[in-house]
């Protein structure tokens, strides 16, 4: 679920840059959380009236998918795919390093840490925009934020419920944005089409596997095993987007799978405290 997720979401990143001009980034969110938010709830007929005792996780979850997509999306308009990723995984880095509390997880933690740090160094070149780097950090920060939320919405609900009503909140949260973005060129039917893929692989089919891998993972787990994203993010970026892959880039990715599977592997035995 994880690995599916990870190819999704980048694939639809990836796709949604064809665009940018059109609607800008913020045009791309706010669509993709509509469509998203339609889709989920067109399949799996969710129960808007939320338990009380639930709302305020479900809404602060909606909150950091807003923030995640936003910051994101904008670095990408900035800086190369693959870059962005390895900037944003602070988010879920972090995740891994606060909720740890087995001595053998510190050393994916450490792994994945090295590879990130190798990754950022070859990806993209030295000159980066610093508006860019800096939204992908925010991102990185929402995205942690996202796991811990996700973790405490996937125990409190069955389904998908929570989750597409989370992504209705992020539409209003990104309406002003998207709106002021894209303006009219949202209603052009070839923007329309590109929005419902990029929806379909960023958010309806990932945020769904996640959702159930939170359920099944501890936060730490998951964290390190998001590792392997901008590794993935790289990869894309070579074939799809023609960026460059170094040598250093190709070991840096093997630190992420290999920390990647030693959390899975270490996921076997007893559960870790959770936060």
């Amino acid at each position: 679920m994880v690995l599916g997720s990870i190819i999704s979401i980048q694939l639809g990143a990836a796709l949604a840059t064809e665009i940018f001009s059109d609607v800008g980034a913020a045009g791309v969110v706010f669509a993709r959380a509509v469509i998203s938010a339609a889709i989920l709830s067109l399949i799996f007929r969710p129960n808007f009236r939320v338990p009380k005792e639930q709302r305020k996780n479900t809404i602060l979850f909606g909150v950091a998918l807003a923030g995640v997509f936003l910051c994101f999306y904008e670095a990408i308009d900035r800086i190369p795919l693959g870059t962005a990723v390895t900037f944003e995984f602070v988010g879920p880095l972090g995740v891994a390093i606060i909720t740890s509390r087995r001595r053998r997880d510190w050393i994916w933690v450490a792994l994945a840490a090295a590879g990130i740090l190798l990754l950022g160094g070859g990806v993209g070149g030295a000159d980066l925009d610093l508006f860019g780097v800096a939204l992908a950090l925010a991102a990185g920060v929402f995205w942690g934020w996202y796991i811990l939320l996700g973790k405490k919405v996937g125990q409190e609900s069955e389904g998908v419920d929570n989750l597409a009503i989370a992504l209705a909140i992020s539409a209003v949260i990104s309406a002003p944005f998207g709106i002021y973005s894209g303006g009219m060129a949202l209603f052009e039917p070839d923007v329309i089409l590109i929005c419902i893929a990029v929806a379909v692989l960023s958010s309806a089919i990932p945020l769904s596997l996640e959702l159930e891998a939170m359920r099944r993972l501890p936060s730490n787990v998951f964290g390190v095993m998001m590792s392997i994203e901008p590794a993935v993010a790289a990869t894309i970026g070579f074939v799809i987007l023609s960026q460059d892959i170094i040598p250093a880039q190709i070991f840096a990715i093997l630190l992420v799978i290999s920390a990647s599977a030693g959390a899975l592997w270490s996921s076997k035995g007893p559960p870790p405290i959770e936060p």
